[in-house]
């Protein structure tokens, strides 16, 4: 690309593929087609999803796959899951049957509250602050009744509203630190509407205060909901005497369970395996959320800043054995929603609720950290046992071998030969091009 390009928002979808494909390729037709080829056959379908960003030129498939067998709080629920990545819906989908017949899971709403905050700044004298948002809080809450109205019909609205001191982090720097239950909805737009209105409340009052000389100043820098909402936790959990613990690959079950513990404890003190300890826990949490149509990049980052709240990022699952009991858990802060947003437009979101026999947030909640406990289960009877890249590669077969266009006749020769071989990448291609000689 040469030169920036002026107007693009403004060219139609055919106009952007155009360019795309002029700019960046050799042979523009085929681009062309690539981007087709996504398209939906359905056209009222395809407008849906342009219309969910902007400048969409196409859509990029991510598997959509289902777990079964998850028995929760002694209901069975198969749980949707969208991922991309090949073994983890399997591996979900084996500690649920795992699980359900020593059990199930276990899942507690430790909380629901939610976080927003306006950034402001003041110079002047701070009991003079203090007493001036005593006297204006009541403000707040009457000034957003028309905000809050529905949301208060629902058993949700503002919790509370408090004045934070931050001069210890920033110069001049305060909060109005806002807190909310908004029910069913993950709430974004409500809680920001709120926050905007308290903004424009805090300006109007202390201009109109005679408390306060002509030297002191406020200044509202900015007013957003935060995504680190460390008082929105479930608690979901697996328990059983430790000699239940046996199967196929468990003849030991007090060695398996001893080792299983040490390694969650290596995840609680060390960063670099609790990254991908957790990011196991993330794959089925992600794949749940992704599914039923909420923010999975808000989720991550709050979770991340969860694993760190002790000043050391930690593991987000622990592990015990008591008493002959072995007990596994985590507690996660799950900010979800089950109306509003992509649920109730995407049609597959739809469907995905559907199985899930149209859940609240807090159950959504509930099912989401249990396909998480599930997934960190799987890797680590995994990692304990077997080894995670015995089962990994096996499932990886499948996207090497279409990586090479196999036939139908050279897949299942591929496949059985590696029923009894170890799987590799460089073991596969060799493979194929000596069947292919």
């Amino acid at each position: 690309m040469n030169n920036a390009v002026a107007g693009f928002s403004k060219l139609s979808k055919k106009e952007k593929i155009n360019w795309i494909a002029k700019e960046y390729f050799s042979t523009p037709e085929e681009a062309l087609n690539i981007i087709r080829n996504y398209w939906n056959s359905d056209e009222k379908l395809q407008q849906l999803h342009d219309e969910f960003i902007e400048n969409t030129i196409s859509n990029l498939y991510i598997p959509l796959g289902v777990a079964p067998n998850f028995l929760i709080n002694g209901k069975y629920k198969t749980i949707p899951m969208a991922i991309e990545e090949s073994s983890v819906v399997a591996a979900a989908s084996k500690a649920a049957k795992f699980w359900s017949t020593r059990g199930g899971f276990k899942t507690t709403i430790i909380d629901t509250e939610k976080i927003g905050q306006v950034h402001f700044t003041y110079s002047g004298d701070v009991e003079k602050l203090q007493s001036f948002f005593q006297e204006i809080k009541p403000k707040f809450f009457f000034d957003t009744q028309s905000i809050t109205k529905n949301m208060q019909q629902r058993g949700g609205g503002i919790l509370d509203i408090q004045l934070k001191d931050k001069r210890s982090l920033l110069n001049n720097y305060f909060q109005l630190h806002a807190t909310f239950e908004t029910k069913d909805s993950m709430g974004a737009n409500f809680i920001n509407s709120c926050l905007e209105q308290f903004a424009s409340t805090l300006k109007e009052e202390f201009q109109d205060s005679a408390l306060f000389s002509d030297e002191e100043s406020l200044k509202v820098i900015m007013s957003i909901l935060s995504n680190y909402v460390p008082n929105c936790v479930v608690r979901a959990e697996v328990s059983c005497p430790i000699e239940d613990l046996t199967e196929k690959h468990i003849q030991n079950p007090q060695e398996f369970a001893e080792r299983f513990v040490q390694a969650v404890q290596i995840a609680e003190v060390e960063p670099f395996r609790a990254v991908t300890h957790n990011k196991g826990i993330m794959n089925g949490v992600d794949a749940v959320v992704l599914a039923t149509g909420n923010d999975f990049r808000a989720i991550e980052a709050g979770v991340h800043a969860y694993a760190s709240k002790n000043g050391q990022y930690s593991s987000l699952s622990h592990a015990k054995i008591e008493d002959g009991i072995f007990t596994f858990w985590l507690e996660i802060p799950l900010a979800l929603g089950t109306v509003g947003g992509l649920t109730s437009l995407h049609p597959l979101v739809k469907l995905c609720l559907e199985i899930l026999q149209k859940p609240s947030a807090r159950e959504l909640m509930e099912i989401t950290a249990v396909a998480g406990l599930a997934q960190n289960f799987a890797a680590l009877r995994s990692l304990t046992t077997t080894g995670i890249q015995e089962g990994h590669m096996k499932m990886h077969l499948n996207n090497i071998i279409n990586q090479f266009e196999a036939t139908s006749e050279e897949r299942h020769l591929i496949k059985s030969h590696f029923k009894k071989t170890a799987v590799s990448h460089s073991a596969v291609v060799e493979f194929i091009e000596n069947l292919r000689k």
